[in-house]
């Protein structure tokens, strides 16, 4: 091998190497953003899942105005019996016997809860 073919050898392992060094740049570049897409999609991912769990919670423990709990759900009530649910909520008896008087904050009334919620369809 003489000294040109020697030079010339080199000077292709240095191109060859120096595709390599900016193949291998590019490649952690892209490793770089994928990393970082996937740390944002984790977090984005936990996020959802307590939103869920919290929606979750409302939808199997719905609170009236007060912040107190609704035993039962009123998403299928008449349109009247929402109205006395309504009623119920802002502090008023709706059972036959203590219509129309106040109740007592925090007071549950189990004559009011049995007519709104019986029998619902």
């Amino acid at each position: 091998m003489d000294q040109r073919e020697l030079y010339e050898g080199f000077k292709s392992m240095e191109a060859q190497t120096q595709l390599m060094l900016e193949k291998c740049s590019e490649l952690r570049k892209g490793m770089t953003d994928v990393l970082e897409q996937n740390t944002e999609l984790k977090i984005e991912n936990q996020h959802l899942r307590e939103l869920l769990k919290n929606n979750q919670n409302q939808l199997e423990n719905p609170k009236n105005d007060d912040g107190e709990e609704i035993a039962q759900s009123s998403s299928r009530l008449s349109k009247s019996r929402k109205n006395l649910e309504k009623l119920y909520n802002e502090g008023f008896h709706v059972c036959t016997e203590f219509f129309g008087q106040h109740r007592d904050e925090g007071q549950n009334c189990i004559f009011c809860t049995e007519l709104i919620y019986r029998n619902r369809r």
